[in-house]
């Protein structure tokens, strides 16, 4: 039996759990492929008949951009055939692995314990707290921010009225940063926890194409209902949440962590508990200064720092796809990297297509952009940041925290040159390469960040270094992507907040912190992840030590 699923006018096939063996055929596709196409080419591989198909399942899926003038999908079937002729074959061509079983095995945790606490509900907190829930340890999840709905309203604010709430914006809040973005989904290989994770969005309404999909996102216009479908699970299953509650402090009894305290309201309070779980993202730099002096050891860590391009999404589809390409095709997008002599790399990151630059800012008084898109990526144009490496040795400070207030400079920097109204300053590509003064004259390109934009040399809030490198980029960038250099596209900063600037140590055992046991930093906030995926996946490792440690 075929599932299929109708999704972008192209038929896809859903994933059927609990088989035996696969049998893996690597074939080309075209765009608007259909159940049949793909029975051919296995006929075409194996001398059986149609019947002796018991099922496929697309294992990836990926465009073929080898031969503009015929664009495909290069794809991996999975296929099942009756046992006989599965042996028959086995020897030809590559057996699948199973598909990872969703049936986890935690364990009977001790009720008698406290409930584990989990700071934050970004992907990271959320997947923490759903494993917990699941195994019957009643996880607490302390949000500064507020439930989606809620949210939306905070940062809808904010755009409009440059009325910036720091306790809930773009970076704070239900589904932490990733809320606000493209929603890509970059898994890597397929473990059975990232297997979980993928079926989990799936189950909350994603399609389930991101199974496979070399291109997966969610979409930020998706990811609201999908991370409030995450949370009603984690009630449902014993979970609690606790928004608007900022974390302050770490309590100890004798050495060892008895108490969390958090401010709701303007008022503190204790929550006990044995075991905390710290996913408090990137960006919680209150946060962040507050463990490290609480003894919490940290390391600075390097990151991106540079700005947002945005040319017409159209001419990068052109680019990408060539002149006379189908218009069936999903919005196009790329990924840069080089490695200039001056030593630094510059490279595209969390590009956004047919996406927007939005005001980013979590604290008063900075200018800081970033990238989203909905589900469509149907923008106007598309943009990706484009940053510059720094090290720790750009910092200025070896503090474990100079790196955060090196960001913090550049953010108050451009906000003040920009007259204090979250406006950003934006420079056309052809003038950052050529030095003339800016002259905010748009053409072909006008800038989608809703703020407002202010012509201004980068020169003038960032360090030389990096606006030498990103013009000298530009070189290698068009050589690659012909076409990638134009003038009028527009570039607008600062991007800062690409990853965190600090590492919390941890134990590569029990993934306690160094020194702090029943202490677990986890996902973007404490340096281990950088991006959804990769951010549960590490919320999920942190639950899973605490009930191996906690089980009866």
């Amino acid at each position: 039996m075929f599932l299929l699923y109708k999704f972008c006018g192209i038929i896809l096939l859903q994933l059927h759990e609990g088989r035996v063996k696969m049998l893996r055929i690597d074939v080309k596709l075209p765009l608007q492929y259909t159940e049949n196409d793909i029975k051919s080419k296995i006929l075409d591989t194996f001398p059986i008949c149609k019947e002796d198909i018991k099922s496929i399942e697309i294992l990836k899926l990926a465009l073929d951009l080898s031969d503009k003038s015929n664009i495909c999908y290069k794809a991996a079937i999975g296929a099942c055939f009756e046992s006989e002729l599965e042996e028959k074959f086995a020897l030809r061509k590559k057996v699948c692995s199973p598909v990872p079983s969703l049936s986890f095995e935690y364990g009977s945790y001790n009720t008698e314990d406290l409930r584990p606490v989990v700071v934050g509900a970004g992907p990271c907190g959320l997947f923490a707290a759903l494993i917990l829930a699941e195994a019957g340890a009643h996880p607490i999840v302390l949000e500064r921010g507020l439930p989606i709905g809620e949210r939306e309203k905070s940062v809808g604010q904010f755009i409009k009225n440059g009325i910036l709430d720091p306790e809930c914006n773009v970076q704070f809040g239900e589904g932490g940063a990733g809320t606000y973005s493209d929603g890509k989904l970059k898994a890597g290989s397929l473990n059975k926890y990232k297997y979980k994770i993928l079926k989990e969005f799936i189950e909350a309404g994603a399609t389930p194409d991101i199974l496979y999909s070399a291109t997966a996102h969610l979409g930020t216009d998706k990811l609201g209902g999908i991370v409030k479908n995450i949370r009603e699970k984690i009630i449902k299953n014993g979970g609690e949440f606790i928004f608007g509650a900022r974390f302050t402090e770490l309590s100890y009894k004798n050495g060892t962590l008895n108490a969390v305290k958090y401010i709701k309201n303007g008022s503190e309070s204790t929550l006990p508990c044995t075991d905390v779980i710290l996913a408090i993202g990137h960006s919680a730099r209150d946060t962040i200064a507050s463990l490290y002096e609480s003894g919490i050891q940290m390391i600075p860590k390097g990151f991106g720092v540079g700005m947002r391009i945005e040319h017409p999404r159209e001419y990068i589809n052109t680019l990408v796809y060539g002149k006379n390409h189908d218009n069936s095709l999903e919005t196009a997008s790329y990924h840069l990297v080089t490695h200039l002599q001056n030593g630094r790399s510059v490279y595209s990151f969390c590009m956004c297509p047919g996406g927007t630059v939005v005001p980013a800012a979590s604290e008063a008084c900075g200018v800081v952009t970033n990238g989203m898109s909905v589900f469509d990526r149907n923008a106007d144009n598309s943009n990706s940041a484009l940053l510059v490496s720094v090290t720790p040795e750009d910092f200025g400070s070896e503090h474990p925290l100079a790196g955060i207030e090196f960001q913090r400079a550049i953010e108050q920097k451009a906000f003040a040159l920009t007259g204090g109204t979250y406006a950003a300053p934006t420079v056309k590509m052809g003038e950052l390469r050529e030095n003339p003064i800016p002259s905010g004259a748009y053409s072909s390109v006008k800038p989608s960040y809703s703020r407002g934009t202010l012509p201004l040399s980068p020169k003038k809030y960032l360090p030389d270094y990096i606006t030498s490198s990103l013009s000298q980029s530009f070189a290698d960038f068009d050589e690659w992507m012909e076409g990638f250099y134009l003038p009028d596209a527009v570039l607008t900063g600062p991007e800062t907040r690409t990853t965190s600037p600090i590492r919390m140590l941890r134990s590569e055992q029990t993934r306690e912190a160094l020194g702090n046991p029943h202490i677990y930093p986890a996902g973007e906030g404490a340096g281990y992840a950088g991006g959804i995926v990769t951010s549960a996946y590490d919320g999920v490792l942190s639950a899973l030590a605490i009930l191996e440690k906690h089980k009866q």
